[in-house]
């Protein structure tokens, strides 16, 4: 990666003082104008409304890989012990499945697709090569395991077409697309799209816009970075006053904020002084509107 003169540099604004000690799973609902968001190792779900500034705040007293919105109510959140189904008025927490079989392997990111089937990762708590995998959970609540061998499975995005998935292992340093099948959730012809340079830091969380293109969250990089995964092209740079940039998601309104999730964890006392938001949630304007988050269509 060269992150030359030429390409378009903005910094993002801190919204919400969080002190998360791992942000992540940032979602918008398009109906409640909230974003939903989660903090892994705080184990707690949070729901942070940009107008008046509140951020509500559920104990799920286990890590947290990830949230996604359910159709029918509520969200779905992956714990350290299994999927589950949680009431956003509530808190209260209803077990669904747990494919997991170790006990020092955990969830982390996930989405749901199209179809509102539900893709949730893992990772090694350790973080050791190959022991993750990526699931795929139907909306009958069968789950399949789609690929292995992975470090730590994270982004995870579709393209308008539903044609193409986009994901990262992050210890590869890179963005992989596959071709998507809606209709069966099959996945195929993986291929490299994006590689990110380790000086820049490790691709993490990812969104994508209504132009079909990825916004990169770069852990130990303090920026989020938007490609062109057609062309490999950098086109934006979004610089964050926190290292520990973890996952981004387009919300507002009118989808055209990119709100941002840091955390807190591995910093060094200095570290913390120097950047004091870190933990925060952040967001800035990019110029260009995302998509809707599809709902998981789960029954429960």
């Amino acid at each position: 990666m060269n992150f030359n003169a030429g390409i378009q540099t903005k910094k993002a604004e801190l919204v919400l003082d969080a002190n998360a000690i791992v942000g992540e799973g940032p979602i918008w609902h398009p109906s409640e104008n909230v974003l939903y968001w989660v903090d892994v190792e705080g184990r707690n779900v949070h729901i942070f409304d940009p107008e008046t500034g509140k951020n509500k705040t559920f104990d799920v007293k286990e890590r947290i890989g990830t949230i996604v919105l359910l159709e029918q109510g509520g969200a779905l959140v992956a714990l350290q012990n299994g999927i589950h189904h949680i009431g956003t008025e509530t808190g209260e927490l209803t077990f669904i499945a747990h494919p997991i079989q170790e006990n020092d392997i955990r969830f982390n990111d996930g989405k749901s697709d199209a179809a509102g089937r539900f893709w949730v990762g893992t990772m090694a708590l350790d973080k050791r090569k190959g022991a993750a995998v990526l699931f795929r959970m139907d909306t009958d609540k069968t789950i399949h395991q789609m690929l292995d061998n992975l470090t730590i499975s994270n982004g995870i995005v579709w393209a308008s077409d539903n044609k193409t998935m986009y994901f990262i292992d992050t210890r590869t340093q890179q963005v992989k697309a596959f071709d998507f099948d809606l209709e069966s959730g099959n996945i195929s012809n993986d291929r490299v799209v994006v590689e990110i340079d380790e000086s820049d830091g490790s691709p993490d969380g990812m969104a994508i816009d209504e132009n079909d293109n990825l916004w990169i969250a770069l852990h130990k990089g303090g920026a989020v970075v938007n490609y062109n995964p057609k062309t490999g092209e950098l086109l934006q740079k979004i610089t964050v006053p926190a290292p520990q940039t973890t996952a981004c998601a387009f919300g507002g309104k009118n989808l055209d904020t990119l709100y941002i999730t840091t955390g807190t964890e591995g910093l060094s006392e200095e570290d913390l002084k120097k950047y004091p938001a870190s933990g925060g949630i952040f967001a800035v304007k990019p110029g260009v509107k995302g998509v809707p988050a599809n709902f998981c269509k789960i029954k429960l």
